[in-house]
């Protein structure tokens, strides 16, 4: 016969046994007390600091805030009666469509009935006018809460969130075959530094006699820090404008101080607003923000990875200087039997003239030179020359901080890729490829792979002439500075005198005759280094890029941009990258390049409105 489980005994002695192991003063895990000889025995103790955390603020780089813990209202709607929209928006100094517009927003779907209604953020003027007003409008409930509240409307990728203010969108996202990849993709500085923002609360870990008194201690004690503020290198000024500039767009823009490593602006376009992440009343937004086709939560400037295009034929040729495959007054004809060139130009009688047109030939056939290249110890076997020519190449390239993880405060960076030997013996199927399987590497295609961040960064080191620091968002963590990582300066494996070849032809390409001579900025004094590219797309148009920096000679700022389907870099990438650098650089742009601001901030207002 089975007889019932004791319970109400089981858990009597469950009880009794915890209360020992608890007992007043010492905590289950704690050492056991001690027995002194004067002072009897002395009981462990963990005491925790009573001082209230607050989680740091995120500024920019002039100290304007961005993210900071606020106390806020939230404005609950009734469901009956029928609500006066008009003259709650009157009240509220809203149009007439914002209401709606912002209940949408909140709602996950058109229709749905929230079983608490619907909740909206106010401002506190906002909200001060429904309390003044509360006797006209008794059927509105104002609720305050303490949240994170972002103050600005850009920069969603690189602010991100802590994952414990994000609990809707994450569970949101789970459902969704691309929520994993966006769930690990968009905690920006928020969850990186989430540690230090947080801060940690102090212990001490006293022995005490029977009478209360501390004698000594069992563990070392750990001190009360506060969260600590980031101050960001971002401009919030210039990374609203660049955002603007690139709305209507899919692509990429990053700015950075190449003397620093600090990151100006990076925007990943579409674009959204941070606070929509983890806004209470933003729900129906990131239902539709996981649904666009366009792909709006991912980062592509540091976790999307995209074959370069001709601004790759930069580090092509600083290699192959390097490698002394060519000198910077080598000439090739512009043979369109090996590779076509779409720009009219001169004979390329040199590097310069080749980088100002961007000559496809040109750089086939440097980049053939520097693989086909046979030394008297192997010139029985061209293939191992091969692949020992393409292993050098790799190295030297890898060293530009390409092909591995360039260590950005940011998660989940990706690292590009250069293609190696081994690649090609598996992906070709044997080790007797010849040059002509794998030339597209000579003008920044194939195989090859770049993030923004990386293609930025490459742009530092050619105005360093050689060497960089690792970019980062933070620039000082409280008053302590960045990451001690991120002072460590970095060095290339090509001399300066070879980086230094290339310029000449960087500016060039700025100048009457170059590929973006209609992105001068010489009329404001401005000379800026640069290259055009554009990527062969065979599943539709091509995508735009240019890279620079400026000035020339004494380089602030060094910029990449990448547009998908936008066509070529020199009439879709280039007027974008050279109005940030004037916006930085001046402050304010210049009469002649006002139709051509207009004309991008329109396309950006136009895709809002469309996807509003």
């Amino acid at each position: 016969m089975r007889t019932a489980f004791p319970w109400k005994s089981y858990l009597l002695a469950f009880m009794l046994l915890l209360n020992a192991c608890s007992s007043p003063g010492q905590e289950v895990g704690a050492p056991p007390a001690v027995q002194d000889s004067t002072f009897g025995p002395l009981t462990p103790r963990r005491v925790v600091s009573t001082e209230a955390l607050q989680r740091g603020r995120v500024l920019d780089r002039h100290d304007s805030v961005l993210v900071a813990t606020r106390p806020v209202y939230l404005l609950a709607l009734p469901t009956r009666p029928p609500l006066d929209s008009l003259k709650l928006s009157s009240l509220l100094g809203w149009r007439d469509s914002t209401l709606w517009r912002r209940i949408e927003a909140a709602l996950p779907y058109e229709g749905a009935r929230p079983k608490g209604g619907v909740k909206l953020l106010l401002t506190n003027a906002e909200a001060k006018k429904i309390q003044d007003n509360q006797t006209e409008w008794p059927m509105l409930k104002l609720e305050q809460r303490t949240l994170r509240s972002y103050t600005t409307s850009t920069g969603a990728p690189i602010l991100g969130y802590a994952y414990g203010n994000a609990q809707s969108f994450l569970s949101l996202a789970q459902r969704y075959h691309r929520g994993r990849f966006y769930r690990l993709r968009n905690g920006g500085v928020e969850s990186y530094y989430n540690g230090l923002l947080n801060g940690h609360r102090g212990y001490a870990h006293p022995l005490v006699d029977t009478l209360g008194q501390p004698h000594g201690s069992w563990a070392a004690d750990t001190a009360f820090q506060q969260g600590q503020d980031l101050h960001l290198s971002i401009d919030a000024k210039l990374q609203a404008y660049a955002e603007s500039l690139l709305a209507g767009r899919k692509g990429y823009l990053v700015a950075l101080d190449p003397r620093t490593g600090e990151v100006l602006a990076a925007v990943s376009a579409p674009t959204f607003a941070p606070g929509a992440l983890t806004a209470p009343d933003r729900t129906g937004t990131r239902y539709k923000l996981l649904e666009n086709e366009d792909m709006p939560l991912l980062n592509r400037a540091a976790t999307l990875a995209n074959p370069p295009g001709s601004v790759f034929k930069l580090v092509n040729a600083a290699v192959a200087l390097q490698l002394g495959a060519i000198s910077p007054g080598t000439g090739f004809r512009c043979d369109q039997s090996l590779i076509n060139c779409v720009h009219h130009h001169p004979v390329p009688r040199n590097l310069t003239i080749a980088l100002q047109y961007s000559c496809n030939p040109y750089f086939y056939q440097v980049m053939r030179r520097v693989i086909e290249h046979v030394p008297d110890s192997l010139v029985a076997d061209t293939t191992t020359a091969r692949h020992l020519n393409l292993a050098a190449w790799q190295h030297y390239a890898k060293s530009f901080g390409l092909d591995t993880l360039l260590g950005v405060d940011l998660p989940r960076e990706q690292a590009g890729f250069l293609p190696t030997p081994a690649f090609y013996d598996k992906a070709r199927r044997t080790r007797y490829w010849k040059y002509r399987s794998i030339y597209s590497l000579s003008v920044g295609q194939g195989e090859i792979n770049l993030t923004g961040l990386q293609m930025a960064n490459m742009m530092a080191i050619i105005a360093n002439r050689g060497w960089y620091y690792t970019p980062h968002f933070v620039r000082s963590i409280g008053e302590n500075g960045p990451l001690a990582r991120f002072t460590e300066k970095h060095h290339t494996l090509i001399d300066s005198a070879n980086f230094e070849a290339l310029i000449p032809g960087m500016k060039a390409v700025m100048q009457r005759g170059g590929t973006a001579a209609t992105s001068s900025l010489a009329d404001v004094g401005i000379t800026v280094a640069g290259k055009t590219g554009t990527v062969q797309n065979d599943e539709g148009d091509d995508h735009a890029t240019f890279v620079g920096f400026a000035p020339a000679d004494n380089p602030k700022i060094a910029i990449a941009v990448y547009l998908e389907n936008a066509g070529f870099g020199a009439t879709a990438a280039a007027p974008a990258a050279v109005l940030v650098i004037e916006k930085y650089l001046r402050g304010y742009i210049a009469p002649k390049r006002k139709n051509s601001e207009r004309r991008m901030k329109y396309r950006g207002l136009a895709y809002e409105r469309e996807h509003r």
